[in-house]
C-alpha cells in the first residue's frame, strides 16, 4: 500500500523482504480448511497470500486507513472480512472455532495481547506471529537459562512454544530498533497443567523473579514457607530459574489448597 506513513502510535513496522515473507507464509502452511486471523495485516504483506490459500481470512486492523484500504481491496472476496478494531479488545472466540491466528505483533502490546489470546485459547489451533527476538527468547526459554522467566511460565502454562527464525530489522520499513523472530505457540492440551488458583500462581511467580537472585526459599519467604517448598519437593537453596513450570505450578495448588 504505497502512500501510507508508518504511525509510531500504533507500533507500525511493516515487513517488506519478500524471503521473509515466503518464509513465514511456509510456516503458517493454510488450507482452504483454515479459518485464519491475521492480526494487524498492515500494508498486507502476507494478507494476499492468506486470503489465496484459507478457506476464510479474518483480518484485525486498528489503523482506520489501513482498514478502509484493506476493505476496498477486498471488496468482491467473499472469504474475507475485514475488522477495523484493537486486537487487544476484540473479541476473537466470536469468530468461532478452530482458529489459526498469525501476525506481525506490534511490539508495544505483544505481551498484553498474547494474554488477552490465552482467553480463547480453546478456539485455536495454534498461532504464528513476528515479535520481538527477545521476548521470543524469554517466551521459549528452559528453566536453569538467563531468558527463563514469569513471561515463559505464565504462558508455558497454556502452550507449547516453537522459536522458528530471526529476522534482521533490516526486513522491515521503517526498521524496527531490535531484531525479531518469528515463533509458533500450539495451545496445550486440556489438563496439561491443572491450575486451581490462576491468580495465585501468578503472584507466587512474579514475586519470585523480583528477587530472581535470590533463592527461592529468600524471594518467597513473605508468602511460602520452607515446609511448603520442601512438601512439594522444591529444594529451598535453588534460584528462582531452576525451578520448572509444574513445580511452580505444584506449589501454587499445594498453597491455594492450604488456604481453603
Amino acid at each position: 500500500m504505497p502512500g501510507h506513513r508508518a504511525r509510531k502510535r500504533f507500533g507500525q513496522h511493516f515487513l517488506t523482504d519478500p524471503g521473509v515473507i515466503d518464509a513465514i507464509l511456509r510456516a503458517i502452511h493454510a488450507t482452504k480448511d483454515d479459518v485464519v486471523v491475521e492480526i494487524g495485516p498492515g500494508q498486507g504483506a502476507i494478507t494476499a497470500a492468506l486470503a489465496a490459500s484459507a478457506g476464510h481470512l479474518h483480518a484485525v486492523e486498528l489503523d482506520r486507513d489501513l482498514a478502509a484500504r484493506l476493505r476496498r481491496q477486498y471488496d468482491g472476496a467473499t472469504n474475507v472480512t475485514i475488522h477495523e478494531a484493537d486486537a487487544l479488545s476484540f473479541d476473537f472466540a466470536s469468530l468461532g472455532d478452530r482458529l489459526r491466528i498469525v501476525g506481525n505483533l506490534p511490539y508495544n502490546i505483544s505481551t498484553p495481547l498474547l494474554f488477552h489470546l490465552l482467553k480463547s485459547r480453546d478456539q485455536i489451533i495454534d498461532m504464528h506471529f513476528m515479535l520481538q527476538k527477545e521476548v521470543v527468547d524469554r517466551m521459549a526459554a528452559s528453566p536453569g537459562s538467563k531468558a527463563y522467566g514469569r513471561l515463559g511460565i505464565m504462558l508455558g502454562c497454556h502452550l507449547n512454544i516453537e522459536s522458528l527464525f530471526d529476522v534482521d530489522r533490516t526486513a522491515f520499513s521503517p526498521p524496527p530498533e531490535v531484531m525479531s523472530a518469528v515463533v509458533r505457540l500450539d495451545p496445550l492440551p486440556p489438563g496439561s497443567f491443572r491450575i486451581d488458583d490462576a491468580a495465585l500462581l501468578s503472584k507466587i511467580v512474579t514475586s519470585a523473579f523480583m528477587k530472581r537472585r535470590k533463592t527461592i526459599r529468600n524471594a518467597l519467604r513473605d508468602i511460602v514457607e520452607i515446609h511448603d517448598l520442601e512438601v512439594v519437593g522444591i529444594d529451598p537453596g535453588l534460584r528462582p530459574e531452576q525451578i520448572s513450570i509444574s513445580e511452580y505450578v505444584e506449589l501454587s495448588n499445594h498453597l491455594a489448597s492450604s488456604l481453603s
